[in-house]
């Protein structure tokens, strides 16, 4: 081989070698953070109907039939976003309850900071009692933090307390299609935290909350279907004091996380 033609194929080589180097030594990761998402409750007794906010953003309104915002906005007992979860990028933020209708339209009843970790599920709750002077109400936040592993044949099923004058509760599960005990869904859990997602197996269950230490049911709901694949949250809302008023008996809601 003569030296212009090793010369030209060196050449190439090289230039093929650093195109490679090129190439593969920077990478595009740019783009919008991973995604996160929570969900929307109001369970503040006495509360006005409010919208949902992260900072300045708002996350839930309820449209009319005529297309525009409705002055009534989630109610008491009720799920933003008819129970899905928003979507949400990671970071700090002060989550609050703005009051929808127009005579005190988006003040803030209540306003909650937290922060929010990449690919993380949360739930934000109003709770306690509407102060009707101060226009407030307590609230929290949880994080939905499921299992990383999931049995597909077994639902799953944690308990959030949101009553604010109750002791540490826990919520017990009966399946009716089966002569199995009753069963603990978890620890006892206290005013404004949540508890672990159990699994349970696929039926449907009575369920009942009670103190701990004591066999007195304080909430009770019969006929509860937990299907298999699934994770839902009972939440906890209400005042369990011997007298409170019918409107403000204790109950539990059922809403499905996935």
């Amino acid at each position: 081989m003569d030296m212009k033609r090793l010369n030209y194929i060196l050449g190439l080589l090289l230039i093929t070698a650093l195109y490679s180097c090129e190439k593969n030594a920077v990478q595009d990761i740019t783009g919008d953070p991973p995604q996160a998402r929570i969900k929307f409750f109001n369970f503040g007794l006495g509360t006005p109907g409010v919208n949902f906010y992260a900072n300045d953003t708002k996350m839930t309104a309820i449209s009319s039939t005529t297309g525009t915002e409705a002055v009534t906005g989630v109610v008491y007992g009720g799920v933003g976003a008819g129970g899905l979860y928003s979507s949400i990028k990671p970071g700090t933020y002060v989550f609050s309850g703005k009051i929808a209708d127009l005579v005190n339209k988006d003040f803030a009843i209540s306003s909650i900071t937290s922060t929010i970790a990449p690919q993380k599920d949360y739930s934000f709750y109003l709770s306690g009692i509407y102060n009707i002077t101060s226009k407030a109400v307590d609230g929290f936040v949880v994080e939905d933090n499921f299992p990383a592993t999931l049995d597909t044949g077994r639902a799953y099923v944690r308990f959030v307390n949101a009553i604010h004058n109750s002791s540490a509760m826990t919520l017990y599960a009966l399946n009716t299609n089966t002569t199995a005990a009753e069963l603990a869904v978890g620890a006892a859990i206290a005013y404004k935290a949540g508890g672990a997602f159990i699994a349970l197996p696929n039926g449907v269950y009575n369920l009942s909350v009670r103190a701990t230490g004591s066999a007195t049911n304080l909430i009770t709901r019969a006929s509860v279907s937990f299907s298999k694949g699934r994770i839902y949250t009972i939440g906890a809302c209400g005042d369990v004091s011997p007298t409170a008023v019918t409107a403000n008996k204790p109950a539990l809601d059922n809403t499905l996380n996935r």
